[in-house]
């Protein structure tokens, strides 16, 4: 007796390891029916499970287990004995007596067992729900002893754990597949759109970008997004994650200024239980929750210092520690980058480290400010209006003619973020769906407070300034336009641009030279 109980500890053991696993229910199963025989011998062992008032068979073993078992259903109402041990949570071992005086046997008519053969029912339950039963029968005349029902009890409460813990699983996978559909749906339009900004941008600068994000976006090459404050800069990166290998992973994002300093190491790499003061639980980092996809840092150039050699390692070697842990984590992420601060200063005033400069910087990508492609003012309009109706529910709503035309004059130092602030403000004033000039509440331009305001008779036009300004900069530079001292360059302009703009401004093309 002494070996058995070794023997039932062990199984016992090995049963709830593998009830721990979702996947190995059907291995759980099939070896905790095969353990059985070691207590109860049988002929035939079945779990059924319980579905909507009927008993499903779910496993079998034994040597009468064929396939007319594995596909044997009961209807619960037609077998009290079977209710009887759902509602009573016992196991019991019934006789022939038993079987010809109540509700027959659950398998007549499928298997022609003797007379007087040996059944055992075993309730399958946890908590306060019924799973099933599971029967074991005996062709030969010897009803099971007392002490083979209780062991085999304990055995139906590890299954029955299983059980539970596999119709769990399906659960949550489903949930997560849904949750995974909705997030990748909603990816998709965020990502469509801006994507469709580029593609269909009438900017020559614009058209450019496109046409490098296009090739950067189908490698692992970190890119850093560059460019002035509400430019777009995440939805670019939305779009290159959308036309990436990793399209179908997460995309994370994380503002690396919006986070205090505090804090910021465990956004990024999680963090275990008690790290710290209010950690009362294990939490994933951004780093392992894009583990597969693309993980966003925008505003990259003000992470603090100290945390930027944890970065530059997980970007090298693909590993990172959580706070408070001493386990090494493997992620593998496609990292993209975002910043509007001047990096070499930043670099020079030792608050950036330069290592961590070119290892992001692999493919930068600059972004032009709104007054440099104006000319895509009504597409964008366009989009932030539909993207704003998502929010407000107010559909079909749309800028006059007239009203671009307020907007072309202005100079957008808070570019596209500043766009879509005028926009909603016009929809909350305007009484219809076009925005027409009146509803288009312009700010005025800011103006440096310790310079006097000057008289309005001495006021000049932004042409007037533009066109000075060019004109002294092509003065410096000889007339060149192209080059690394040209005036595009000095200027922060694509010369095809700086061109177009001195066309408009009236300055002779003869001054500009190659």
């Amino acid at each position: 007796m002494k070996v058995a109980d070794v023997d039932l500890t062990r199984d016992l053991g090995e049963l709830a390891t593998l009830a721990a696993d979702d996947e190995g229910l059907d291995d759980l199963l099939r070896r905790g029916l095969d353990w059985l025989a070691r207590v109860a011998p049988y002929d035939l062992a079945t779990i059924f499970v319980l579905q909507e008032g009927r008993l499903v068979a779910r496993a079998a073993r034994g040597r009468l287990a064929d396939d007319r078992v594995k596909r044997h259903t009961l209807q619960l109402k037609d077998f009290p004995s079977l209710r009887e041990a759902l509602e009573t949570r016992r196991a019991r071992a019934f006789t022939e007596h038993d079987h010809s005086h109540g509700d027959g046997d659950p398998f007549d008519g499928v298997l022609d067992l003797p007379h007087g053969h040996a059944c055992m029912v075993v309730p399958l339950y946890a908590g306060d729900q019924s799973l099933g039963v599971l029967t074991l029968d005996r062709t030969v005349c010897e009803p099971y002893p007392q002490s083979a029902v209780e062991l085999v009890e304990v055995y139906g409460q590890v299954l029955a754990a299983a059980i539970r813990s596999a119709e769990r699983g399906r659960k949550m996978e489903r949930l997560h597949q849904q949750d995974h559909e909705h997030a990748k749906l909603l990816e998709q339009e965020l990502a469509g759109e801006s994507a469709g900004i580029l593609e269909t941008s009438k900017s020559a600068a614009m058209r450019e970008l496109q046409q490098r994000a296009r090739q950067v976006a189908l490698t692992d090459t970190p890119v850093l997004i560059l460019g002035e404050t509400g430019t777009g800069k995440e939805r670019l990166a939305r779009t290159l994650h959308a036309w990436s290998r990793r399209a179908d992973q997460p995309f994370v994002a994380i503002n690396c200024a919006a986070i205090p300093e505090g804090l910021i190491e465990s956004e990024l790499f999680g963090h275990v239980k008690g790290a710290f003061t209010g950690a009362g639980r294990d939490r994933p980092g951004r780093f392992p929750m894009a583990n597969g996809g693309t993980l966003f840092l925008d505003e990259i150039g003000d992470l603090p210092l100290s945390l930027q050699p944890k970065l530059l390692r997980a970007l090298q070697e693909g590993q990172l520690e959580p706070v408070g842990s001493d386990q090494t984590l493997k992620v593998d992420v496609r990292i993209l980058a975002a910043t509007h601060v001047d990096i070499d200063k930043a670099i020079a005033e030792k608050r950036f480290r330069e290592d961590l400069y070119y290892r992001l910087s692999v493919f930068p990508l600059r972004l032009p400010p709104l007054r440099e492609r104006l000319e895509d003012l009504p597409r964008l309009c366009e989009v932030l209006l539909l993207e704003q109706a998502r929010r407000t529910g107010r559909r079909g709503v749309k800028v006059t003619s007239e009203g671009l035309a307020k907007l072309q004059g202005h100079a957008w130092p808070g570019n596209l973020r500043e766009l879509a602030n005028v926009l909603e403000r016009a929809t909350i004033l305007a009484g219809g769906a076009r925005l027409g000039p009146d509803v288009l509440d312009l700010p005025a331009p800011r103006r440096d407070a310790s310079l006097p305001a000057p008289k309005l008779s001495q006021a000049r036009t932004l042409d007037d300034v533009q066109r000075e300004h060019v004109e002294r900069v092509l003065r410096a530079t000889g007339g060149r336009i192209y080059g690394k001292d040209g005036a595009a360059r000095l200027l922060g302009l694509p010369p095809s641009t700086l061109q177009s703009r001195m066309q408009k401004l009236g300055l002779r093309r003869a001054k500009a030279r190659r």
